[in-house]
């Protein structure tokens, strides 16, 4: 199973929609610890801003489930805000604490125009990233954000994107995914980097 985090800041259906379409037979939307404990992978989708996303995980009572299960080796792939959520804090309204399962900061664009919507390419950056096996540097996905991470170790960086900088479009390492665009919008190449989630073996 695949457990799909409903704390009630991103694109659920979409997401589920986009997972049973690339061939994942058994999809969830949860809220409760104990399908984080039972799932197989987790997915941690979201849009908004970090802060109110950590008060309401915190309020459904998650981060240990969370934490406990990328300790267990689980396939865990956090997308857009699910992705910045994995790190150790954000600049955006103050400073605000994240997980902290990967060492860096979320940070605003400055300079440019914000939010960064619409299509841009990945550059793939790690070799054998499973994620995006099959997939060719270069290709388009969909963004949709004002803020991007910036990993303190640099070897995570799976993709970048070019966007006046070349930020961390994407991160891997270990068990953990994290993308900055939306897969569930980005049509043939988002369903192919899910499918390739979903055929993860632990």
């Amino acid at each position: 199973m695949i457990a799909i985090i409903d704390y009630g800041m991103g694109n659920l259906r979409s997401v589920q929609k986009a997972l049973e379409k690339s061939g994942a037979a058994n999809v969830k939307i949860t809220q409760a610890r104990e399908d984080l404990e039972r799932a197989e992978k987790i997915i941690l989708p979201g849009v908004g801003a970090m802060g109110p996303a950590m008060d309401k995980l915190r309020q459904l009572g998650l981060l240990k489930s969370i934490t406990q299960s990328v300790k267990d080796g689980k396939p865990f792939l956090g997308i857009c805000l699910g992705l910045q959520l994995l790190f150790e804090r954000s600049c955006e309204g103050g400073t605000v604490t994240g997980l902290g399962m990967l060492p860096g900061s979320v940070e605003r664009f400055t300079a440019l125009k914000v939010p960064h919507m619409g299509w841009n390419q990945l550059n793939l950056r790690q070799a054998h990233c499973p994620l995006f096996a099959n997939i060719k540097s270069g290709i388009d996905v969909y963004f949709c954000h004002s803020y991007y991470v910036q990993p303190s170790d640099k070897t995570i960086i799976a993709t970048t994107t070019d966007y006046g900088i070349d930020f961390a479009s994407s991160v891997h390492k270990d068990n953990i995914y994290g993308v900055q665009f939306h897969p569930e919008k980005s049509q043939t190449v988002g369903l192919a980097i899910l499918r390739n989630f979903a055929e993860l073996t632990t």
